[in-house]
């Protein structure tokens, strides 16, 4: 399975919800909380193409996006394809 990265914040909804998905379909996943900003920030910044909003989600080298677009990538069967990958 890829490495699956998620970058989040505290008392974001958005990124629960992301977290939950993950967890219910038993994928392990590295989470960075950028509440605080920091170098971690500015690294998510850069591979999302400056996208600011959180979640950021990504499988291996593929940037998914947001939460929703991980629920519609997992609607879609498009997740499995990336978790296989």
């Amino acid at each position: 399975m890829p490495r699956v990265e998620i970058y989040t914040k505290a008392f974001c909804p958005y990124c629960t919800r992301a977290t939950a998905l993950l967890d219910a379909r038993g994928v392990e996943y590295e989470e960075y909380d950028i509440t605080m900003g920091g170098p971690k920030r500015a690294e998510m910044l850069q591979r999302a193409n400056g996208r600011s909003t959180v979640p950021q989600i990504f499988i291996g080298d593929t940037h998914v996006g947001g939460s929703d677009d991980l629920a519609s990538a997992d609607r879609s069967g498009e997740l499995d394809k990336l978790l296989a990958s």
